[in-house]
């Protein structure tokens, strides 16, 4: 039996996986973007569907640990003076358009003849944009890090921030026995554990997180830095979950307060592969939660609540957008994109349902309602692109700024911090990364900031920025993983021009073969200029010993080339020959 019973969730695993595998290169194939294949491969698995799954609500539950993983990693992108920069924009643009949504959306439910609180319940849920679908779309377009991208992810995190105040509202709003309950003593001491949680958390981040980092780095035990950062991530959340606030707030505020830790891009890397599928997995569950039944009833009403309040919504939003002197271009870019509910809104329905401010009916249909505008948002987005005109904005000219050159270092000891100073003088921006936690705290002594990663990974590489920049200096002296690194990123980051220390004169053979665009041995150089003294110690002029040692170089750059196309012994005859003809002058 319990043979049956693991072989039964076992298969509804490979269903999942099966799914996601073949809808979603598909769609993306297609060019509806991996999304809309998630949202259609849990309709076509879903009770709605085949009736594979029966209870997508479970899957949700747990998948929504991706919406945390998301905003974890969104987190450590924002570092605390970066968010203060962007107060205005989360708080002024986000509560403004806030404020315009919701009052015209309530309008909305009012003239289709809903209460006034149901129709305000109803038109805060589809306030609040999906975070899930919105950071997804502008990940795989490149536009996180971009202005335009900063104020959206600014309005996300506000509307994020107000699950808080409208689950305490929707209690007010409750019939009269709920009133009561609701504002019972009890409520101060859930205000009580709130604070404490956050400040519980706050206190762990600042003075707990990056020694424990520290400790596991020096263990050099790859799994356990993996657990340790999912650990982070799921007890941050756990944390305000028990303190009655947002799990993916919790799981926010931890990315923030690593945001500075030497250790921010190791942990990205880490959880970024839990991130993504579970962040697919949550999709899945949002397909499978439509409801076709209700929809097929009620589909005149669900039709017209789709289109009435998705319009409203992205006029809205244009009109905040343009009021915020956006330009027309990024005002429907962001209109575009926002114009759906987001998974925020179940909890609220569930909340208002479980309070009697709505029933059952208006629940499922407004559920069927923000299901479909986030399903919607993929092709609106789509169609959006493909009508939308090319538009040269001041986006464009951001990216012009770093013209002399992103610059990843890997590894900074002696010879990466010397190998730092020229391309820091030509201004460029550095992204610095080191296994050893020493180095990286020497190197803070200086004014550098290096982070802890390991060079020989791909995902830690994107996470240091190698994808998008334009050089990349491998200074690292272990000839092995020097190798690796180069392999690895010539298969990777091929725009990128790859510069490597060479140990020997065999390693700079076997980077040769690695096709890296250029080789030094770590100490040729000096040896040369070393050289070149020691001539003129015994008696030459300067001209002299310049000439001597321009003819070693020479001799050198030949028997090299010549042992590169594989004549190693030609090469060894090449030296004697040299030697002896030296001898004879």
């Amino acid at each position: 039996m319990a043979a049956e019973g693991s072989a039964g969730e076992l298969i509804k695993v490979v269903t999942l996986l099966g799914a996601a595998v073949v809808a979603v290169p598909l769609f993306k194939r297609l060019g509806l973007g991996s999304v809309l294949g998630y949202l259609a491969a849990g309709l076509a698995i879903g009770p709605f569907g085949l009736g594979l799954f029966s209870e997508p609500q479970a899957i949700l539950h747990t998948a929504e640990l991706g919406v945390v993983m998301f905003l974890f990693v969104i987190g450590l992108e924002m570092r605390p003076s970066h968010l203060w920069n962007l107060r205005r924009a989360i708080f002024g643009l986000g509560s403004l358009q806030v404020v315009v949504c919701g009052l015209l959306l309530t309008g909305v439910g009012v003239a289709f003849g809903f209460p006034l609180p149901v129709s305000f319940v109803s038109a805060m849920g589809f306030v609040l944009t999906s975070t899930a679908i919105v950071m997804q779309l502008l990940g795989e377009r490149g536009d996180i890090a971009q202005p335009r991208g900063q104020k959206i992810v600014a309005i996300l995190l506000f509307e994020d921030l107000l699950i808080v105040p409208l689950l305490a509202i929707v209690a007010f709003l409750a019939p009269p026995s709920a009133v009561a309950e609701a504002v019972s003593p009890s409520r101060w001491a859930a205000v009580g554990i709130a604070a404490a949680s956050l400040a519980a958390l706050v206190a762990a981040g600042v003075w707990l997180l990056n020694p424990l980092f520290r400790i596991l780095a020096n263990a050099k035990a790859r799994e356990v830095m993996t657990a340790a950062a999912l650990l982070v991530v799921l007890g941050a959340a756990l944390l305000m979950q028990l303190g009655g606030l947002s799990m993916a707030m919790g799981a926010f505020l931890a990315g923030v307060l690593l945001s500075e830790s030497t250790f921010r891009h190791q942990l990205e890397a880490d959880v970024e592969p839990f991130r993504g599928l579970l962040l697919g997995l949550f999709f899945l569950g949002v397909g499978m939660s439509l409801d076709l039944g209700v929809v097929a009833r009620n589909w005149p009403l669900i039709v017209a609540g789709v289109l009435s309040m998705m319009v409203v919504k992205a006029l809205c939003i244009y009109g905040v957008a343009r009021l915020a002197k956006s330009s027309h271009a990024d005002a429907l870019d962001r209109a575009v994109l926002m114009a759906q509910g987001g998974e925020f809104a179940f909890v609220l329905f569930s909340s208002a349902l479980a309070a009697g401010v709505i029933d059952a009916v208006v629940n499922a249909n407004m559920t069927a309602i923000v299901v479909l505008s986030m399903a919607l948002t993929p092709l609106v987005v789509l169609v959006h692109k493909r009508l939308a005109r090319p538009v040269v904005s001041m986006d464009g000219v951001e990216e012009a700024r770093d013209l002399c050159g992103n610059v990843l270092i890997i590894g900074f000891g002696r010879f990466g911090q010397i190998a730092s100073q020229g391309v820091l003088a030509r201004g460029a921006s550095l992204s610095i990364i080191d296994v050893d936690t020493q180095v990286i705290r020497d190197a803070a002594v200086y004014g550098f900031k290096v982070y802890y990663g390991d060079g020989s990974r791909a995902d830690v590489l994107h996470a240091a920025g190698a994808h998008s920049a334009r050089a990349i200096l491998v200074c690292i002296d272990d000839k092995a993983a020097a190798t690796r690194i180069a392999e690895l990123v010539k298969h990777e980051f091929p725009h990128a021009k790859l510069l490597v220390r060479a140990f020997d004169r065999e390693h700079a053979h076997e980077l040769l073969k690695a096709e890296v665009d250029f080789q030094i041995r770590e100490t040729f150089e000096s040896a040369m200029r070393f050289g070149r003294e020691a001539v003129i110690a015994v008696g030459a002029t300067q001209t002299e010993a310049d000439e001597l040692i321009e003819d070693v170089r020479r001799r050198d750059a030949e028997r090299f080339a010549v042992e590169a196309t594989g004549g190693i012994f030609a090469g060894r005859a090449l030296v004697l020959g040299n030697a002896e003809q030296k001898g004879q002058r």
